[in-house]
């Protein structure tokens, strides 16, 4: 498959103007000039022109829960459908996110292996979807957030167990619930941890002999202090709460950006209500929290939360727009989305960039999103792993 562009996304904030991508299987062979390239193509092969469009990497969505539906109460929803039902819809929910321009997400929270089972899929072509990085069941203490997922742990043993159990299942990252959060309204507060120092540390020890590296759900600023403490490797959420506002600590932010520790703040695409819901001053400060730490030098990578309240799966795009109001460069922030994300899961040498030997994920778009980021929701073909999916089209090989 030859896919030519006006403008084709070859490194940070670099385009290489006139230009193609050829893409044999499920990676991309060559990236030049149109010329040059078309030259070595027979005229057998798929040509994909697109003389205003642009191609950049497939986007990254680094925080979604499949399982969950979206709506006013997603675990509700959760409950009350059966696994057959549920990775029905997920089978939809992934094709969203595909058709989107999402050629890889990653997966923190799920019941029975369903996304495992879905990602599967998924990679035998029976099913249209994004690449899926799977958490399987997160860690919590017994009622602890999220807990009716049956991650339910106590002692250091316990989070040993889950984390061997959840490798054998196939799971390619550990997802740690270190403090509470909003949607289990019987656990603790968003601000309270969850794990003592030992507990956390045995989790994190245990994935990272295997490899794997560990997203810690963090809201609090103590549950924060105790994720970087521990060593993990992505921190989800990071707002920084405490029981009466928010406290982002400057020592513990140089430690994050010290030891490499990647930020996924996990944005919802309607961000523009949150002042609705918070209140004008907090959201503003919760904000300008997320807005420090890009200055600080954090690194940020781009996620939605997509499943749970008011996020569905083709919200990406709209989340991203959060971060430009905050005055990052629209380079930076497709970065977010793209290399920067595929390094915080570890699939940098293999996705996130548009270069030779790289898995085949790219999205093709009207218009220049250096220019204006709205260009990515002007979706005309997204290939993920060397197939090609337009949307509302049956995807295929090429």
């Amino acid at each position: 498959m030859l896919i030519t562009a006006r403008r084709v996304l070859v490194g940070p904030g670099t385009y290489l103007d006139d230009g193609a991508v050829l893409v044999e299987g499920d990676s991309i062979t060559a990236v030049g000039p149109r010329s040059q390239i078309a030259e070595r193509v027979g005229s057998d092969r798929t040509h994909l022109a697109f003389p205003e469009g642009t191609v950049v990497p497939g986007l990254i969505d680094a925080h979604v829960h499949l399982v969950f539906d979206g709506g006013a109460d997603p675990v509700a929803t959760l409950h009350e459908s059966s696994d057959e039902t549920l990775l029905k819809d997920m089978r939809r929910r992934a094709e969203q996110l595909l058709s989107s321009g999402v050629t890889t997400a990653r997966d923190l929270g799920d019941r029975n292996g369903l996304a495992l089972q879905l990602d599967a899929e998924v990679a035998s072509g029976s099913t249209p979807g994004p690449r899926i990085v799977s958490a399987g069941t997160p860690a919590t203490p017994p009622g602890g957030h999220c807990h009716f997922f049956g991650g339910e742990v106590s002692g250091e043993a316990e989070a040993r167990a889950l984390v061997r159990r959840n490798i054998e299942a196939g799971a390619t990252v550990i997802k740690a619930m270190v403090t509470g959060g909003g949607l289990t309204k019987s656990g603790p507060q968003s601000w309270q941890s969850q794990f003592s120092p030992e507990e956390l540390q045995a989790l994190v020890d245990e994935a990272h002999r295997a490899g794997l590296p560990v997203a810690a759900h963090a809201h609090g600023t103590d549950g924060i202090n105790a994720a970087v403490e521990a060593g993990v490797d992505t921190i989800e959420h990071c707002t920084w709460m405490t029981s009466d506002g928010f406290d982002l600590r400057q020592d513990v932010l140089k430690q994050i950006i010290d030891r490499g520790i990647v930020i996924c703040p996990a944005v919802s695409p309607h961000w523009q209500m949150l002042p609705r819901f918070f209140g004008e001053e907090r959201a503003a400060a919760m904000f300008d929290l997320v807005r420090q730490m890009a200055e600080a030098g954090a690194k940020l990578i781009a996620g939605t939360d997509a499943g749970v309240q008011r996020a569905g799966f083709d919200g990406l795009v709209p989340a991203l727009s959060f971060y430009a109001h905050l005055g990052l460069p629209n380079g930076r922030i497709l970065d977010m989305a793209t290399g920067d994300a595929a390094d915080a899961l570890g699939l940098g040498g293999t996705t996130g960039r548009i270069a030779p030997g790289f898995r085949a994920d790219l999205l093709v778009v009207d218009g220049d999103p250096l220019e204006d980021l709205g260009a990515l929701k002007a979706v005309r073909a997204v290939v993920a792993e060397g197939r090609l999916h337009e949307p509302g089209k049956t995807p295929g090989h090429q």
